[in-house]
């Protein structure tokens, strides 16, 4: 009796241990991204996302946790991230939805409405109100990709960078100029043809001519030193876009504990509001950058960007009807920013009807 009471003892007590060890073991967590850490939502993902979540565990909880980092492509593509977390290949992914137009066709929704506010700390607001109101634009991430939407991410304001000068939209029929996804769109109203590109291979596309100009925020224009391949950096004032996220796996989401599942997304929100602030103060300073690197550096009248508006009044109403035939809520997603930009105090050049 008493040396299976002994036994039990010393079962309970290695149990005990066990159990321990493993509430204290260390939680690996694998984060990438295609673009590299000049992007500035790379750059917060490796010098706030991660040094943030892993002080807040450490500090709060009796867990640890390690990641092992993966930018620039080394562990996902660009094109490919969404289908990395959703296959478990990497744990958290941060990625443009521009490169999934099959997949994500309506979170491109700021893009259908050209000429929105160039304030990134507003468009991740404005961002942020629509997917409140719509619960399916973070759903879908759980729904269909097993994996969890944790932040929104804002990018800077898009204008035309080029290597020919240009002053009015006639200026640029027939001249090939890159963009991503559904800002093509843009460029095929005025004119222009399109092509798909990605910023990693942009330095070596404008120096060989396979096209002429790009449209980007200034930063892209800084960090990848295009101005050394396009000398005209033009403010026409397309927007400024969110259209990137931060999502996790959902199976390794839901086997994380509860408390640092908590300090993920809590953070991720943090990270969020950081895409609009750090963007919204870069911006000035990458002008100027660009400036005393010899780039011709101007802002087209308002008429300009007018007169592009107007090219493009008519496709938001076509590209919501798209959707709306596909079952998606275009039309609701639309008529939501629209509303939440003008709340914020945007007025568009020409205010798009939808229905």
């Amino acid at each position: 009796m008493m040396r299976h009471l002994v036994g039990a003892l010393a079962l309970g007590a290695l149990l005990s241990t066990t159990a321990t060890v493993t509430a204290q073991e260390t939680i690996r967590l694998r984060i990438a991204s295609g673009h590299p850490p000049v992007n500035t939502y790379v750059n917060l993902m490796q010098n706030f996302f991660v040094p943030e979540v892993t002080k807040r565990v450490a500090a709060k909880t009796k867990h640890k946790i390690e990641f092992v980092e993966g930018y620039g492509g080394a562990m996902v593509k660009v094109a490919d991230t969404l289908e990395g977390v959703q296959s478990g290949i990497i744990d958290i992914g941060g990625y443009c939805f521009c490169f999934e137009p099959s997949n994500l066709p309506l979170h491109a929704f700021q893009v259908m409405l050209p000429f929105g506010t160039m304030d990134p700390v507003t468009s991740v607001k404005v961002a942020r109100e629509v997917y409140n109101q719509v619960p399916f634009m973070s759903k879908v991430f759980e729904d269909k990709y097993r994996q969890k939407l944790i932040a929104l991410i804002a990018d800077n304001g898009y204008n035309l960078g080029t290597n020919f000068e240009w002053n009015k939209v006639s200026d640029l029929k027939g001249q090939k100029l890159a963009g991503a996804g559904l800002n093509l769109k843009w460029l095929e109203y005025a004119g222009a043809t399109p092509v798909q590109s990605s910023l990693p291979e942009a330095y070596t596309a404008m120096q060989t001519g396979v096209y002429n100009g790009w449209i980007m925020f200034p930063s892209g224009w800084v960090n990848f030193k295009l101005f050394e391949v396009g000398k005209y950096y033009t403010e026409i004032g397309f927007g400024a876009i969110t259209w990137h996220g931060l999502t996790i796996n959902k199976a390794r989401f839901d086997k994380l504990p509860k408390e640092v599942q908590d300090i993920i997304v809590e953070v991720g929100r943090e990270y969020e509001a950081m895409t609009g602030t750090v963007n919204q103060a870069n911006y000035p300073k990458q002008l100027e950058d660009l400036k005393a690197k010899g780039t011709n550096v101007r802002k087209l009248p308002d008429s300009v960007q007018a007169d592009w508006a107007k090219s493009l009044a008519g496709w938001p109403k076509e590209k919501a009807k798209e959707l709306d035939a596909q079952g998606l809520p275009a039309t609701q997603v639309l008529e939501a920013t629209l509303a939440a930009a003008e709340k914020h105090g945007h007025k568009w050049p020409v205010r798009y009807a939808i229905k």
